[in-house]
């Protein structure tokens, strides 16, 4: 089914109007669910109550995040500590998302291509509100990779053309620069940054170095998936433009986790998922292209000649649920409820509370930075004589712990994401068996 554009969708501009709200209000009277609106309304009950505090003092209210702890569905049978992968969602998104699957099972080829799939324009309208871009430059997609195979199989590049990332960048991305290399003779180079640096200019250095003038495309990650480093985006990407060179940012960590704007990065593509830290529904996603290079690249599904500069090309990929895209609203509209700033700040709280009960333990090392410009929630911490895979095992079978076992070429550790549900006290938690192991080592099976 081919996309039309928003002004040949009927009915569609209510749901727009309802989410171009989101940033200066609630919109509560809009919501169609008597359930959603009553979570909702907890949700805007408890912001009222710090919005005269700063950013810094709301996140260590633990009434508070108590509230918003309660927004989630979250077993407390086990202590999550990989939002990184794939965050819960609050139960405002879950039951849009039932009520959208519902909605759309009714004379499914009419309610959801001529009812509910049209209203998905509105949820493109909030996502470029949050991004700081025009909405014809945002294209709803399934996650962070079906975003960024799309630029990167999409451009044009000729044999010896080189692509520049890191030996840290995701894994997927490299295997489809690698398969690009096996097919089209284009040339990967990897260039290393160090684990951590002192400063973030050491990263930017290290691109640099890694430039020739061959290089066409350098792909960089927002926030490194391995360790929570925060890459100064904008400094390579002026780096880059100097060189000639097109910019790819990899913003699956970076994208509702912490602030910035289209033009705080200065890239000309980003790609990123919104079921890590936006809370969405599982398998949805975005994609960023400045709108003078949409014509330019080329969708993975084929699409009309006619929508060779339409961003809606990169959405052809056939029959699809409308559930999942509408329900990206709902998030949005926890986002906001939350709000951004405080959100931000409770991340990096929640990472700072246990970064520093472990800094000082023996044989401790950690893989990320403290500073404040290097890092938020996700953070790789070390304890020296352990493999992470083993101490990962150790978390969970004993004491029902879930952390990510993180084994580089360049270093290992355990890779720590809390999220805004997770409790000071499960951090304790964590941080009391990572000290006993730091001290007397992981028991014996």
């Amino acid at each position: 089914m081919t996309n039309a554009r928003p002004e040949h969708y009927p009915g569609a501009l209510d749901r727009r109007r309802f989410l171009s709200s989101v940033g200066k209000g609630l919109g509560l009277a809009a919501l169609s669910s008597p359930a959603v609106a009553s979570l909702l309304r907890d949700v805007h009950a408890a912001a009222k109550r710090v919005s005269k505090l700063s950013a810094e003092d709301a996140a260590r209210d633990e009434d508070f995040w108590f509230d918003i702890q309660q927004a989630f569905s979250v077993t407390r049978g086990i202590v999550n500590l990989n939002n990184g992968g794939v965050s819960p969602s609050p139960r405002i998104v879950t039951e849009a998302l039932v009520r959208y699957i519902w909605q759309q099972e009714d004379a499914t080829a009419y309610t959801m291509w001529q009812i509910l799939e049209p209203q998905s324009e509105t949820i493109r309208t909030g996502l470029a509100d949050l991004m700081g871009c025009d909405r014809e430059e945002v294209a709803i997609t399934r996650n962070a990779s079906d975003s960024l195979e799309a630029v990167l199989f999409g451009l044009d590049l000729k044999p010896g053309d080189e692509v520049l990332t890191t030996t840290q960048d995701y894994p997927r991305m490299l295997t489809t620069l690698r398969q690009r290399e096996r097919r089209d003779r284009i040339v990967l180079k990897l260039v290393k940054i160090p684990v951590p640096p002192k400063d973030p200019s050491e990263i930017t250095a290290a691109y640099e170095a890694g430039m020739t003038p061959r290089t066409r495309l350098v792909l960089v990650s927002h926030m490194v998936n391995l360790t929570g480093q925060i890459t100064p985006v904008r400094d390579i990407c002026e780096l880059a433009r100097r060189r000639g060179a097109e910019t790819v940012v990899d913003g699956a960590h970076s994208f509702a986790h912490f602030r910035f704007r289209r033009d705080d990065l200065g890239c000309d593509y980003f790609g990123t998922s919104l079921h890590k830290w936006l809370h969405a529904p599982k398998g949805t996603g975005m994609l960023y292209v400045k709108r003078d290079k949409i014509r330019k690249v080329w969708p993975l599904f084929a699409a009309e000649r006619a929508q060779d500069s339409d961003i809606r090309k990169f959405e052809e990929t056939g029959t699809r649920s409308a559930a999942q895209r509408l329900a990206i609203g709902e998030a949005l509209l926890f986002h906001q409820g939350v709000g951004p700033e405080r959100k931000e700040a409770r991340l990096r709280l929640l990472a700072r509370h246990w970064m520093n009960q472990l800094k000082g333990e023996p044989g401790v090392r950690f893989n990320t930075s403290f500073d404040d410009r290097q890092s938020c929630a996700l953070a790789n911490v070390h304890v020296e004589g352990t493999d992470p895979v083993a101490l990962c095992g150790h978390l969970f079978a004993r004491h029902k712990i879930f952390a990510t076992p993180i084994v580089h070429d360049e270093f290992k550790g355990v890779r720590v994401t809390p999220s805004v549900y997770t409790t000071l006290k499960e951090l304790d938690r964590f941080c009391e068996v990572m000290t006993g192991v730091a001290r007397k080592g992981l028991p014996k099976a």
